[in-house]
């Protein structure tokens, strides 16, 4: 299974290290949405999008680059860290994911280090995650999708 998963990570690049420890399980393209280039994602069996949680949604880059690269009909995922509290967690990207008529395989999440704004003053919240046992289940959550997707199930 080809697998693209683009992505908005900074402050403390945690979703990046899930990323990252999701990769592990196949050959991933991980594709930060910030730098500027044209994207194929046609050419992929399926696509995840990622992001930290900021304003309680999936970063506003990550929601555009999908509405602009995302093929129809394409199986996609998510995956998003977030400090204190999920919000709508990928709201947005299942709504974009469904104009577009793409069956949607699943979600991870899990919390992230975060020191945003009035977290700074009290030395930041949900310290020290992702930790060991967020990234295994990061990883789980590919193998099961990797797993559902080679076996013909796509949503």
């Amino acid at each position: 299974m080809k697998t693209a998963i683009c992505y908005y990570s900074r402050h403390h690049g945690n979703t990046l290290k899930v990323l990252e420890g999701m990769a592990q399980e196949a050959e991933t393209d991980l594709i930060d949405v910030t730098t500027r280039q044209t994207v194929r994602l046609e050419g992929y069996d399926c696509v995840g999008f990622a992001s930290g949680i900021y304003g309680f949604a999936f970063h506003q880059g990550v929601v555009n680059f999908a509405r602009q690269y995302l093929p129809e009909g394409k199986p996609v995922f998510f995956v998003y860290t977030y400090g204190g509290a999920k919000g709508t967690g990928a709201k947005a990207m299942a709504a974009l994911a469904r104009e577009k008529g793409c069956p949607v395989l699943g979600e991870f999440s899990c919390k992230g280090y975060d020191t945003f704004g009035p977290f700074q003053w009290i030395g930041g919240i949900a310290k020290g995650h992702p930790d060991a046992r967020d990234l295994e289940n990061a990883r789980r959550f590919y193998r099961e999708i990797r797993e559902r997707f080679a076996g013909g199930i796509q949503s």
